[in-house]
């Protein structure tokens, strides 16, 4: 039996591995892979596997891209963070969905359903990326702060991008060019926002349209991003992420 594991974040993809190694102890592992170009590129060289374990956010996009580019015919048995109402909903919907980090025995129960019933079950990509997007309809509309003892709420039109530095994450405002701590990941403030305002260019920042004040070509096909009032000038867009960013600029 041959399971592939497609996950960004090593520690997940390690802890998924013996996991694996416990409860189907005859599988021969792949991966990990960490992006939406290495699973295109595996899948199309390699044997198709009997079984796929899929992270839903990699690195360079969601990871639904892979199978608008490549034909999968393994079922899948996808992984992510999204609440527990979004994991009753898909699996309403004959789809097995995995809240992280992952429960061994809801791990177990997914396995057993794969076995019993992997010839007859049909994994709807799309039904399901749509229930994704359905999650994200209401954005955040302001963030609460605290200013020494004092709670202030931050609107998020007024916010230029959110940054991470050694385990914190920062919010920059655009007109006092304040920055502020928040209890957030820059993971879940990425959920938060509307996809037209906000970019994710990279695992250390999010940004607004009207923040970013350069765009510049970079080499291995990358772009470099100067945002407005930030000291750090080596913001690095990905090669996987250049064609996302330049159609969300283009909007």
């Amino acid at each position: 039996m041959r399971v592939l594991i497609i996950e960004d974040e090593r520690p997940a993809a390690t802890r998924m591995k013996q996991l694996l190694e416990k409860y189907l102890p005859e599988a021969d592992l792949f991966g990990h892979l960490d992006s939406i170009s290495s699973a295109v590129n595996w899948l199309q060289k390699e044997v198709s596997p009997d079984l796929i374990f899929c992270d839903i956010e990699l690195a360079d996009g969601q990871s639904f891209e892979i199978f608008e580019q490549v034909q999968v015919k393994s079922p899948i048995i996808f992984t992510t963070a999204y609440d527990q109402y979004a994991i009753k909903a898909f699996k309403l919907n004959s789809i097995d969905y995995l809240l992280k980090p992952i429960d061994p025995q809801e791990l177990e129960k997914a396995i057993v359903k794969y076995k019993e019933h992997s010839s007859q079950q049909q994994f709807d990509i799309g039904q399901l990326q749509q229930l994704l997007k359905l999650q994200n309809t209401d954005y955040k509309s302001r963030f609460m702060v605290k200013i020494g003892e004092k709670i202030q709420s931050i609107p998020t039109e007024e916010v230029a991008y959110f940054f991470s530095s050694e385990r914190t994450t920062f919010m920059q405002s655009k007109e006092s060019n304040k920055r502020y701590i928040l209890d957030y990941t820059l993971d879940q403030i990425e959920e938060m926002l509307d996809p037209k305002e906000f970019f994710r260019l990279n695992r250390k920042y999010v940004a607004s349209f009207e923040s970013i004040e350069q765009v510049l070509s970079y080499s291995n096909s990358r772009l470099k991003i100067k945002l407005i009032g930030c000291d750090d000038h080596d913001i690095l867009i990905s090669r996987e992420k250049v064609a996302k960013l330049k159609e969300w600029l283009d909007n």
